[in-house]
């Protein structure tokens, strides 16, 4: 079913407020792929707070004109899905992921701002830790020397009530 201009207006509207906040733009074509696959891929996607969505190429275009993410026009080009996304590597890792298991998807490419990324790139930005999992991780190491400071702290106090007892007990095996 084809769009009238009004219709057309709003998606480019639609796709441009995505693009405004986005960190990265994953192209994937879907050709061949089953509906029911495509669900689950939605859902899986909309988890992970990914934009995902099929959409005619000419209106993505149009949409990414006069954005940072303007060199990735050249690769619009067929049947293309595409995962839009504020954290950097969450759209790459839920199409890569599905992409593992679904040999019907396949990754034509991506962008980050600036950057036109070949599918390659793509899998390997999917394999880093994603920001969340990175602020666990700055997290914990930040969180280790003042546990081990309070665990050294708390040694003191018990290794002097350890001290007590062991007297305590040897004076009532001597008498």
């Amino acid at each position: 079913m084809s769009l009238n201009l009004e219709e057309k207006k709003a998606v480019v509207a639609e796709v441009a407020g995505q693009i405004s906040g986005a960190q990265s733009i994953i192209l994937a074509e879907y050709r061949g792929m089953a509906v029911s696959d495509m669900t689950v891929l939605r859902a899986k996607a909309r988890a992970a707070g990914v934009y995902f969505r099929v959409l005619k190429n000419t209106l993505v275009r149009r949409a990414v004109a006069e954005t940072p993410f303007a060199s990735l026009a050249d690769q619009m080009v067929g049947p293309l899905v595409y995962g839009i996304s504020d954290d950097p590597v969450a759209a790459a890792k839920v199409i890569h992921e599905f992409s593992k298991g679904n040999d019907r998807l396949v990754i034509k490419g991506g962008a980050m701002a600036n950057l036109v990324m070949s599918p390659k790139d793509v899998a390997s930005l999917a394999t880093m830790p994603s920001r969340d999992e990175l602020i666990a991780k700055l997290m914990g190491t930040m969180q280790a020397p003042v546990a081990k400071f309070v665990q050294t702290l708390n040694e003191v106090p018990a290794k002097f009530a350890r001290g007590l007892a062991a007297v305590r007990d040897q004076k009532q095996a001597t008498v």
